[in-house]
């Protein structure tokens, strides 16, 4: 193997997310919903989706949940929800 094969094997895979559209990268495998509020620099206190493909339900995201990050047509899609504010007026 070549110097150069060798760095690009030991190189880690760059993963591509979405968070209200907004595009960002990681080269982790998988990252909690804190981490990725963090990085999208959503306020910790905002409510994290992961939307679903087809008619499933987007799934709300605790913040030491881990999902994994996907490639291509998979890529994973979040947007983030203020917290509620019933009652109030």
């Amino acid at each position: 193997m070549t110097d150069q094969a060798h760095d690009d094997a030991r190189r880690e895979k760059e993963y591509v997310f979405f968070v209200d559209a907004n595009r960002f990268t990681t080269e982790s495998m998988s990252l909690t919903a804190a981490q990725i509020k963090a990085q999208a620099g959503v306020t910790p206190n905002y409510q994290l989706f992961l939307e679903e493909e087809g008619d499933r339900p987007d799934k709300p995201m605790s913040d030491g949940e881990r999902v994994e990050m996907k490639e291509g047509e998979k890529t994973r899609h979040f947007y983030a929800v203020p917290p509620a504010t019933f009652g109030t007026q």
